[in-house]
């Protein structure tokens, strides 16, 4: 996983006032948990844009006063109309211990289902794993170049060493989907089949006809030279 610098400062007071000034000021009231004892800090609200706008996941280092902290971003809350941050939760941890993050997924190849007409859905963008940091890795790979229409990948077909996958084996990671306009290019296929069986069917059952008539007139001229 990449590694990212934050800094922020303690707070002094904790609660609603203290924290409805702060963001006045623009900064965002943060909490560090996980560890011996909660820290009540403050960040500069643009600091975020590091860490949140973006589809992948950090390890923060985060500093604090005149002390680092290995911390992951574990819970961050919005306002509910301007999206403005209104408070982050950071999840202290140990470098040897393992820890739950979500990590984003990146899709490779070209699939068969694809080129033929299909249309690829990508259902997750990020999948919950547990492990010891050193070994997460920064994207999880999924290749799709095998996948027909109908075809899909879920949790249970990832195969990563000493990750532990957090979500249901049965989840769509990503999948082909028919789209419209192939089914309807199949049906007219299909009804034009129908037809034309139906058109020779007619004409094959006509020459059955001509044929019995034709199986009658030899008979009839056999009959000639007997007189």
């Amino acid at each position: 996983m990449k590694t990212v610098s934050l800094s922020g400062s303690p707070r002094e007071n904790v609660g609603k006032k203290d924290a409805k000034s702060l963001r006045n000021q623009g900064f965002v009231p943060c909490v560090i948990y996980g560890g011996e004892k909660q820290i009540h800090f403050h960040c500069d609200e643009r600091e975020f844009s590091k860490i949140i706008f973006t589809p992948e996941s950090y390890i923060i280092k985060l500093t604090v006063g005149d002390t680092e902290y290995n911390v992951l971003l574990q819970d961050i809350q919005y306002h509910p109309v301007s999206d403005k941050v209104l408070h982050a939760d950071f999840l202290e941890f140990n470098l040897e211990n393992p820890v739950k993050v979500a990590v984003p997924v990146t899709v490779t190849g070209a699939a068969i289902g694809v080129l033929k007409g299909g249309t690829m859905k990508k259902v997750m963008r990020k999948i919950a794993v547990k492990a010891v940091v050193a070994d997460i890795p920064e994207d999880i790979e999924v290749d799709i170049t095998k996948l027909d229409i109908g075809d899909s990948i879920m949790i249970r077909d990832l195969k990563i060493k000493k990750l532990e996958f957090l979500d249901r084996p049965n989840d769509v990671i990503v999948a082909v989907k028919v789209t419209r306009i192939v089914v309807e290019e199949e049906d007219e296929e299909d009804e034009e089949g129908e037809e034309g069986e139906e058109g020779e069917g007619g004409e094959g059952g006509e020459g059955g006809e001509a044929s019995a008539e034709g199986g009658k007139k030899p008979a009839e001229g056999g009959d000639a030279p007997a007189k």
